[in-house]
């Protein structure tokens, strides 16, 4: 009979009296589907979780392709535009060479010209100076002879012609 008075027999009937009406009233039914409805949350949202985690990496690996694309066309770029200075350098080149060329021929040409234009102006001095010398030597030789009009005239006409 101690059991009847005893506080912890009491306490433990009526803890096992209350998960009886717990089980008859179904509440562990409830319970099992809270837990499943959870359990489904979870699982749902794991598969979000990894359905997206393989979006980011599926994105993450098209990002890398195409880094790795610009990457090779921005040094093919680079390649070409290196290719296309080092052409124009070698064209700059060729084009100053030929124009220092042509620069150079027409400065010879130049000077060819101005050296036959120098003895064409000598050589008319030197004949004009024979002239004139010639017409003194003859008037000189002919002032002491009789003078002929005739010859005075060809005389100062040979002066002209001789130019």
């Amino acid at each position: 009979m101690e059991l009847i008075t005893d506080a912890h027999f009491w306490v433990g009937a009526a803890f096992i009296v209350f998960l009886a009406v717990l089980v008859l009233a179904g509440v562990h039914k409830f319970a099992w589907k809270a837990l499943g409805d959870a359990g489904d949350k979870v699982r749902a949202q794991l598969d979000e979780a990894n359905r997206l985690r393989e979006e980011a990496q599926s994105l993450l690996a098209r990002i890398q392709a195409d880094r790795e694309q610009s990457e090779k066309l921005a040094a093919e770029i680079m390649a070409n535009a290196q290719d296309q200075a080092t052409r124009m350098q070698a064209e700059a080149q060729v084009r100053l060479a030929e124009q220092i060329e042509r620069r150079g021929q027409l400065a010879e040409r130049r000077i060819a010209t101005a050296e036959a234009q120098a003895a064409a102006q000598v050589k008319a001095a030197a004949g004009e100076l024979a002239a004139n010398l010639a017409e003194q030597v003859l008037s000189a030789r002919l002032v002491g002879a009789k003078s002929d009009p005739l010859i005075d005239v060809a005389i100062g006409q040979l002066a002209g012609k001789l130019q």
